[in-house]
């Protein structure tokens, strides 16, 4: 059966990693037993480009009807002045929430190849692989009532509010613990339940649902400031890390950067599984549009095509082939080459069309 994949390049620097995607999945076409059918759209600033809408209802037809989506990047500070509903970014929430993605998988991998482009000491990275798993569609981001008012005073008041379900917490919470099954078997939960209701809910749904059905996973809470701090003073400690959606926006762009480089960190947005077993879902790099190096050929393309091998590994049960996109990467890696991002002394530099070859010849 044919595997339908949506492409979503989007905007910056999001068409030129998205290329050397592309490159990889028709090798797999031609070379493996995948049967992969893709279908490109627009997404983002180009869609209101072109359409007035940062994603179309056609588009979104098509996201439903696929087996997995591929986004690049969206955004640009061509569109920032736009009003907030037709804003690029609306697409990604649109996407998130119409495909029900409440999961973000988002590891933290440090290859031990590129432990010297970190910030911290290598000793504290090397072989780093930490899995943050962040609760998507509910919180802070898409709670009610929000929006700016103008109060009688004359000043305004800005209104965001949090808000978690038990449902919303126990779904997210299952899939870590399901993960660290298959990891080293150890969840920490993250919120801040010393000064918010919705954290002190969110620890106590995480409780109950270990004890009732994963007593076998090692389970450790953690205020979210505390984490942010441990995971620099000893990031190793952690194996599956869950937490809601604002604050596992923050851990985890915090944890990109343990790596070295955000062009080297991939991510999976899954939905709940259907009666059939199939799950809708969305793979994307963590990096931004890039927009000042949009164009230049030199942007990282390994967190786009490490996104691909989640796809493969999540979405289409390919482990085998993951493993060996994955060796591929390392392999280009541990041969010097490095794209502008986690360039180092006397390491090979590469354009993004180079590197995505260089994977290719691995894969060879």
């Amino acid at each position: 059966m044919k595997k339908k994949l949506l492409i979503l390049a989007g905007d910056g620097i999001g068409p030129e990693v998205m290329n050397e995607v592309k490159k990889i999945i028709v090798w797999f076409n031609k070379k493996k037993s995948a049967d992969f059918e893709i279908t490109e759209e627009l997404a983002g600033g180009i869609s209101f480009d072109k359409h007035g809408e940062p994603i179309t209802d056609k588009v979104m037809k098509i996201a439903l009807e696929s087996d997995a989506v591929l986004l690049g990047a969206v955004g640009g500070p061509k569109w920032d002045k736009l009003e907030f509903s037709k804003k690029p970014e609306r697409a990604l929430l649109r996407l998130r929430k119409d495909l029900e993605l409440f999961a973000n998988l988002r590891p933290a991998i440090c290859f031990k190849e590129l432990a010297n482009a970190s910030t911290l000491k290598p000793e504290i990275v090397s072989d780093l692989d930490i899995m943050i798993v962040r609760e998507l569609t509910g919180g802070i981001y898409f709670g009610s009532p929000r929006g700016v008012e103008k109060l009688s005073n004359g000043e305004k008041k800005g209104i965001n509010t949090h808000t978690y379900t038990t449902s919303e917490i126990q779904r997210v919470a299952r899939v870590a613990f399901e993960l660290a099954r298959k990891r080293n078997n150890k969840v920490t939960s993250c919120e801040k339940s010393n000064v918010m209701e919705a954290g002190l809910l969110w620890r106590e749904v995480v409780e109950e649902l270990h004890k009732n059905e994963f007593k076998d996973v090692e389970l450790s809470h953690m205020l979210a400031d505390n984490c942010a701090m441990q995971l620099v003073r000893n990031p190793k400690q952690f194996d599956v890390i869950v937490t809601d959606n604002l604050f596992g926006d923050m851990l985890s762009d915090e944890a990109g950067m343990l790596t070295g480089s955000l062009g080297m960190l991939p991510s999976a947005s899954l939905s709940g599984k259907n009666k059939a077993g199939k799950f809708k879902s969305m793979y994307e790099p963590c990096h931004g549009s890039a927009p000042d190096i949009a164009g230049k050929n030199i942007a990282n393309p390994l967190a786009s095509i490490l996104s691909f091998s989640m796809a493969l590994r999540y979405s289409f049960n390919m482990d085998k082939d993951a493993d060996m996109l994955d060796n591929a990467v390392k392999d280009v890696l541990s041969d010097g080459h490095r794209t502008a991002d986690i360039m180092e002394s006397g390491k090979n530099k590469v354009s993004t069309s180079q590197m995505g070859d260089l994977v290719i010849t691995k894969l060879k």
